[in-house]
C-alpha cells in the first residue's frame, strides 16, 4: 500500500527573471515586471513529498522530523532570505523561474531521499501560481 507524506516549508526570496541573451527590451516583453534589474521577491511554499510503503514496524513512510531537518539544512538554508540570481550558485547560468526552482529543489533532494521513494516538488510562487515537478 504506497501512501505519500508531504512537508510544506516556506522561504522568501529574491529574483529577477532575465535571459542575458536578449537586450533589455525583449527581457522586459516577455518577463514584464519580473524583469526588473533591482531584482523582486516572493514568498514561496513548497510542497515536498516523499510517497513509499508504510514501514509496518513504525507505521511511516518516512519520519517526517527526519525530512523536515533535511528540508531545512538543503533547501531553506540555502534558499531563504537570498537572492537566487546572486547568492544560489545553481542559479549563476540557469534562470530562476518557478519550473527551474522547482527542479533544483529535487536535483537537491533527490540523493538525499532513498530510492525506494518517489519525491515530488510542489512550488508556490504565489497564492495562484504554482508549479509541481515532476508531474
Amino acid at each position: 500500500m504506497k501512501t505519500s507524506v508531504v512537508r510544506k516549508i516556506t522561504f522568501h526570496s529574491a529574483h529577477r527573471l532575465h535571459n542575458p541573451n536578449w537586450n533589455d527590451t525583449k527581457n522586459k516583453e516577455v518577463f514584464g515586471l519580473c524583469a526588473n534589474p533591482n531584482y523582486h521577491g516572493h514568498n514561496y511554499d513548497l510542497l515536498f513529498k516523499v510517497t513509499g510503503e508504510v514501514n509496518p514496524e513504525t507505521g511511516f513512510v518516512m519520519d517526517l522530523k527526519d525530512l523536515s531537518d533535511l528540508l531545512n539544512k538543503e533547501i531553506s538554508e540555502r534558499f531563504d532570505h537570498r537572492n537566487l540570481n546572486l547568492d544560489v550558485p545553481e542559479f549563476k547560468n540557469l534562470n530562476p523561474t518557478a519550473e527551474n526552482i522547482a527542479k533544483v529543489v529535487y536535483d537537491i533532494m533527490r540523493p538525499k531521499i532513498n530510492t525506494q521513494f518517489d519525491i515530488q516538488v510542489t512550488l508556490y510562487e504565489t497564492p495562484r501560481n504554482f508549479v509541481i515537478y515532476p508531474d
